[in-house]
């Protein structure tokens, strides 16, 4: 299937902020998932086939804005993740 050969670059993005932060050693992986869903759809998609046609095309403002979009992201959806925790 053609989608097979097809992924959002942002995921990759998000996947790189969990690992250097650590998460994937202090969080559940519920709670993981919860947290890449919520980023991901504040998130526009940017799909590619190959890691490298991001190398090649991408300039590096833009892949600094990229990463700064995933940031803002992510830190809200962990705001929101724990907020919704402490209403439990």
């Amino acid at each position: 299937m053609i989608l097979d050969n097809l992924y959002n670059y942002y995921e990759r993005l998000i996947a790189d902020y969990i690992n250097r932060h650590g998460l994937v050693d202090t969080k559940e992986p519920e709670y993981l998932a919860d947290l890449c869903c919520l980023a991901l759809n504040q998130l526009p998609a940017r799909y590619i086939r190959h890691e490298v046609d991001m190398a090649f095309y991408l300039h590096q403002s833009e892949r600094l804005t990229m990463e700064m979009n995933v940031n803002e992201a992510m830190e809200k959806s962990m705001a929101f993740l724990e907020k919704d925790e402490s209403v439990r």
